[in-house]
């Protein structure tokens, strides 16, 4: 999904509504991902997708897509997947190794396709790219362990 040249508010509906014509939904989000957001979902042969339009509130001082914005966005999507994929309602991240391997710009359309690696009775390990485009920004893997829900 290409870039967007601009962030004012007609480009931005402009990419939530081509996401939506692609398939895409957007997550109701709580807390520090309604900051972040709005989140996209979409199913593809079984496989879970995430979209985010990046924003001007994304950008770090060189105006790029703030780290920060990318590993949220693949620690979350990871483990969404994993309860889809669980269905264990509660888990926490116990690690996330995050690579770097080039900047997001203000207005890309970031994607994240995350997979299982392995999955035992505690933990399950996740693994994802975000991509713009065909372009991987981000690599990372994260490690969840299942949670007993409130009592």
């Amino acid at each position: 999904m290409r870039a967007l040249s601009q962030t004012d508010p007609d480009m931005i509906d402009k990419a939530a509504a081509r996401l939506k014509h692609d398939g895409w939904t957007a997550v109701e989000t709580t807390g520090f991902m309604h900051l972040i957001g709005p989140l996209w979902e979409r199913e593809v042969d079984g496989q879970h997708e995430y979209a985010l339009i990046t924003q001007d509130k994304h950008h770090n001082r060189r105006g790029m897509v703030q780290g920060g914005v990318t590993m949220t966005f693949a620690d979350r999507t990871c483990g969404m997947t994993a309860r889809y994929v669980t269905g264990k309602q509660y888990m926490a991240t116990v690690q996330l190794d995050t690579h770097f391997v080039e900047a997001g710009k203000i207005g890309d359309i970031l994607v994240s396709r995350p997979r299982v690696v392995r999955s035992t009775r505690s933990l399950i390990f996740m693994s994802t790219e975000v991509t713009v485009d065909d372009r991987c920004i981000v690599m990372a893997n994260g490690v969840f362990k299942f949670l007993k829900g409130p009592e």
